[in-house]
């Protein structure tokens, strides 16, 4: 099966739901991205965000977590029904990134991959790009995050 076949072009998939908590902000920024607004509640008062926020790339690493996790249900269902899952990856790349909006400790940002376009690579016949649209909203519906990728695909 070919994740066009699974997931045809244009429909949006729901990958899940991930709660930023203070902790996990402050754990992640610590380690990756060490921002006064991502490591100290009462500091990031006075900064632009106004309160404590997630660092974008832990919003992006939200994403995969939760793509992965995604992922790895669908190829665990896809096997007992006795269909071969998609073989998928790596993926070559990303462009046009956006972090909309701030994410707060507390937000529930839910996560949503849409395949825009899959092509066969001429230079590699059996190898498939696959084109997606991502993106975040968080329990307001409002859009937090978004960005093209791509994951090829080998048949």
């Amino acid at each position: 099966m070919r994740l066009a076949e699974l997931n045809p072009i244009g429909t949006r998939i729901e990958t899940g739901t991930l709660e930023f908590t203070a902790d996990d902000i402050i754990r992640f920024a610590t380690k990756f991205d060490p921002q006064p607004f991502h490591m100290d509640a009462e500091a990031a008062k006075s900064y632009v965000f106004g309160g404590l926020c997630a660092s974008g790339w832990h919003t992006c690493a939200g994403w995969m977590k939760m793509f992965l996790a995604h992922w790895k249900e669908e190829h665990i269902r896809l096997t007992r029904e006795g269909i071969d899952p998609p073989k998928l990856g790596p993926s070559p790349g990303f462009k046009n990134l956006k972090w909309i909006r701030p994410v707060y400790a507390g937000d529930q940002v839910t996560y949503f991959v849409t395949l825009t376009e899959a092509r066969e690579l001429a230079s590699r016949p059996g190898t498939w790009l696959n084109s997606t649209f991502n993106e975040g909203v968080n329990q307001n519906g409002e859009k937090v995050l978004q960005f093209d990728s791509s994951v090829m695909e080998f048949t």
